[in-house]
């Protein structure tokens, strides 16, 4: 490949305005930031010094406060210190997701080597929307999308699209699933979706964005494990069409928010092929247990979806966001081709100059593809698995700890890496003590647990345990923090907020 001389590319001190991280000086403009922000991320986590800061909302927000005011953020004359000054004030107000004691939500410590590879793409900074913005980027993504589908059981010639995230993924499922039907089917409106009573809020989002409607959705009951019935999801079916509704896509989930829950994916897939109806498993949380050959089994039928969506910024590792949705057809992606003469037009798409605009609700779109393609090639499928895995003894260490003490209920075993439990006051009222504990320990910095309801009116604690270098006497330190905070707001006022009272520990 023929270069430039290096000569004349500017150098990174000269020129009208501050250094480019691209082009052959982009390096050399970019190393002494990067050391600006290694320190100013040690400084804030020094000054944290634990899973969240102390004080609250209101601390926080009295923390930068100087720095965010609108003067100082939009100064006459540029500040030399703000990378340091506000990326220590983003470490120091962060709730770390690396600490074993921020175990609350699906949100993990991105791995090292994906951060790195995610500052190259930042560096380059291609766009998806057009070959040439990004042509190396779109071959990544393609050869991305191929390894995953062939993970989760898919033909060779599937594909699919990199999104923000499960939320994306549904949406465009469904705008897939809709725009599929048959004109008159559309016409005549009255279209359902038919999900289980766990599935994310976000498939009833995606309905009310496509105009379907609250009523489009149509909930299935779910056994006591949380999974969605394949018998009642047939009946639900039945009664749609005997309405005079047009059953647009069947959803089901690939672990559940609260409980890891998984539907039983053969069975599904039985029902709708029997109806005839598209199937989009929404696989964001339990996708990644693919990676472990030990968990794997539960996702049994995945390869029988149509269109799945999943999140590697959960059980995958990656710095958000690392979402996609895979087709088992590049057909179905039809109902989003666009041609636009300054992006892909035709003939340019017939020599071969690729674009992978009529994929994906955004036109701009940074390769997310890069961080994961490294970080496959870097662990492999095994190293990812390890971590699952790890994570997933992790959450059964945890249940049991729980199951064995007194003052604690386990709600169910964990099916991934999700423990749902209470604590049991002897003296307040249950659903108090337990949001109340949870706010003692986020006023104090001393955790993040999650909460929760599961439709019953029982306020519970959750941990997600996401962190493969968490260890048992970190769970033992992160229940032994509950049970004091627990044992604090059990003897308190109904009245006194929790920040108003001594610490737990």
């Amino acid at each position: 490949m023929t270069r430039r001389p290096p000569a004349s590319d500017p150098d990174p001190a000269s020129g009208p305005g501050p250094g480019l991280a691209g082009g052959m000086a982009g390096a050399e403009a970019l190393r002494p930031l990067l050391a600006v922000v290694l320190a100013a991320l040690q400084a804030g986590a020094s000054r944290r010094d634990g899973p969240l800061p102390t004080g609250g909302p209101e601390a926080v927000a009295a923390d930068l406060a100087a720095l965010l005011d609108p003067a100082a953020l939009l100064p006459d004359h540029g500040d030399p210190a703000a990378l340091r000054l506000l990326t220590e004030a983003l470490a120091a107000t962060a709730a770390d997701p690396a600490d074993p004691a921020c175990a609350a939500h699906l949100h993990t410590p991105p791995l090292a080597v994906a951060v790195a590879a995610d500052l190259a793409v930042s560096a380059v900074n291609p766009s998806l929307d057009s070959w040439d913005q990004a042509p190396g980027g779109t071959s990544v993504e393609l050869a991305t999308l191929r390894a995953l589908a062939r993970l989760v059981g898919f033909p060779t010639l599937a594909t699919g699209v990199f999104t923000t995230g499960g939320t994306e993924s549904n949406l465009t499922a469904l705008l897939l699933a809709r725009d599929s039907l048959p004109r008159a089917d559309l016409t005549a409106g009255r279209l359902s979706v038919h999900c289980s009573a766990a599935a994310h809020f976000s498939v009833a989002r995606a309905a009310m964005v496509l105009g379907l409607g609250p009523e489009a959705v149509v909930p299935v009951d779910t056994a006591p494990d949380g999974r969605l019935d394949p018998r009642v999801l047939d009946w639900s079916l039945v009664d749609a069409r005997a309405e005079g509704r047009t059953p647009m896509c069947v959803v089901a989930t690939a672990g559940t928010t609260d409980l890891g829950a998984i539907d039983p994916l053969r069975a599904v897939a039985a029902v709708a092929r029997r109806h005839a109806v598209r199937l989009h498993v929404d696989a964001a949380y339990g996708g990644g247990a693919l990676f472990s050959r030990r968990l794997a089994p539960l996702l049994d039928g995945l390869d029988l979806a149509d269109s799945i969506g999943l999140d590697l910024h959960k059980l995958g590792w990656q710095p958000i966001a690392a979402g996609a949705l895979l087709v088992r057809d590049p057909a179905l992606l039809a109902p989003l081709e666009q041609r636009v003469a300054y992006l892909n037009p035709a003939d340019d798409e017939e020599a071969g100059y690729t674009s992978l605009l009529g994929r994906s609700l955004r036109t701009t779109r940074r390769p997310d593809a890069f961080k994961l393609a490294v970080t496959l090639r870097a662990l492999g499928r095994d190293g990812l698995g390890a971590l699952v895995d790890r994570c997933h003894d992790l959450a059964g260490y945890a249940a049991a700890r729980i199951a064995a003490e007194p003052r604690l209920e386990l709600t169910a075993e964990p099916v991934l890496t999700t423990v749902l439990f209470r604590y049991l006051p002897q003296r307040g009222a249950a659903n108090r003590v337990n949001a109340a504990l949870r706010r003692r320990l986020l006023a104090h910095g001393q955790a993040v647990v999650g909460r929760t309801d599961l439709g019953d009116g029982l306020v519970r604690l959750k941990l997600t345990l996401l962190n493969p270098h968490c260890t048992e006497a970190d769970v033992d330190r992160l229940l032994v923090l509950v049970l004091a905070a627990g044992a604090r707001e059990d003897q308190a006022p109904e009245d006194q907020a929790p920040e108003d009272q001594e610490s737990p520990s």
